[in-house]
Parts: C-alpha cells; sequence; structure tokens
C-alpha cells in the first residue's frame, strides 16, 4: 500500500506542479503515514517532483518539544524530508512547546491558522491516516475538537492517546483540500474502515471529504468490507 500510494501521490504532484507551477500537500504521520514518506524517498521517480516548488503542511501535531522524537514532523524529517531538496520556507511544521508560543497550545494554534491563511489556494493533496478508533489527524471520536467548525486550526486537550495535548486541523479545512486520501493498512484498522465507509457519523474518519476523496487500503484493512456484488 505505501508504495503504490507513494507512486500515486509523486504522479499527483508532478501534475499539479504542471498545472501550477507549485503543488501542496499536508503529511500524516503514525505508521501508515511514515511507511508512504519511506516509499517515496526509496522510489526510482522521487526526482520527478521539482522538490524546491512544493509546500509541505501537517495535519496535526503532538504538542511536543522541536526535535522530539515523537513528533510528526521530526519523524518526516528522519523519513524523507531530509533527503530531497526542499525549499525551507516552504516547509510548514506545526509550533513546538518550546516554541516561540510557549508551553500554549491554543496560541501555537492561532499561528498555524494565521500561516494558512496567508498561503495560496486549497492543498492539493491532504493526506489521513484512519486510527483504529476512526480518528483523523488528531479528531477523535467523541472529542470536542471533532465539532469544531469555526477555526482551521485547533488546540487539542485530553486526547484519548498520548501524548494528551495536540494541535490539528479542523474538519472545515481538511474537506477545503482538492484531494483527501485516507490510508488504512493492517488488521487492526479494519472495523474502523468499515465503521468509516458504512456512514457512520460519529466517526472522525467518515466525515473527511474532500473535492475528491481517495480510500487507500491493503486487504487486511479492507477484510470487513463487505464483499463486491
Amino acid at each position: 500500500m505505501a508504495q503504490a500510494t507513494a507512486a500515486r501521490l509523486i504522479t499527483a504532484v508532478v501534475d499539479a506542479q504542471a498545472a501550477g507551477g507549485a503543488a501542496s500537500v499536508v503529511l500524516t504521520g503514525g505508521r501508515n503515514g511514515n511507511g508512504l514518506l519511506a516509499a517515496l524517498a526509496g522510489s526510482p521517480a522521487r526526482d520527478a517532483v521539482d522538490w524546491g516548488r512544493l509546500d509541505v503542511w501537517w495535519g496535526d501535531e503532538r504538542f511536543l518539544p522541536h526535535g522530539h522524537p515523537d513528533r510528526n514532523d521530526t519523524q518526516a524529517r528522519a523519513a524523507l524530508l531530509d533527503a530531497v531538496p526542499l525549499d525551507p520556507a516552504r516547509v510548514h511544521p506545526m509550533p513546538a512547546s518550546d516554541g516561540p508560543h510557549g508551553d500554549d497550545p491554543d496560541a501555537a494554534a492561532e499561528s498555524y491558522a494565521a500561516e494558512l491563511a496567508a498561503a495560496a489556494g486549497p492543498f492539493d493533496v491532504l493526506l489521513l491516516g484512519v486510527g483504529p478508533d476512526t480518528h483523523i489527524a488528531s479528531l477523535f471520536p467523541g472529542h470536542p475538537a471533532a465539532e469544531v467548525t469555526d477555526r482551521t486550526v485547533v488546540a487539542v486537550r485530553e486526547a484519548p492517546k498520548p501524548p494528551p495535548t495536540r494541535i490539528s486541523l479542523t474538519l472545515p479545512v481538511i474537506n477545503s483540500a482538492g484531494e483527501v486520501w485516507l490510508l488504512a493498512a493492517g488488521e487492526d484498522k479494519a472495523r474502523a474502515v468499515a465503521t468509516a465507509l458504512g456512514g457512520d457519523d460519529a466517526a472522525p474518519a467518515a466525515r473527511a471529504a474532500g473535492a475528491r476523496t481517495l480510500w487507500l487500503l491493503d486487504e487486511a484493512a479492507a477484510a470487513d468490507l463487505p464483499a463486491a456484488a
């Protein structure tokens, strides 16, 4: 799944750059997101991308100090970003807990929202990992952050998985993307995939929909879906 998604993402970025001169991608962390980035790093086609004309954003972040090994941007840099010639001005990590806003996730979220507002146009491709509980980004089922509609970025407190404090894009900005890709691999994702694709609105993953929405699954994650007629 990671290799197939990497090939598809390279094509999407190249097409967006051909059409508009630049492209923007929102990264996701976790097992599936980092697996995708590692597959991109190892792809012989990766140099088809003009990395200097790619804007890189994040869908969510663990509110931890800069360089912490559990931060999504730290893991993304190790998996791919440090190996390709990105323009540092086009890489947009979410603020860290030891950054200019200090240990204030609300101020950090507002800062990232302002950075988003200054960017031109919607994201070309927004990647989301699907959690076993159907969470996407750091929007968890039953958590107030999943219901926020008046902000683009939100501080998440008391998240049900560690660390409890996070920053996340909200559903309205997620759904403004040109393409939303939901990634799920492994048998531990099968129930979540079936729940979300079954249309359960309590599942944040069921409510993610860009102008074009694509689910990318392996056989294990698709195991609970009904067989095609």
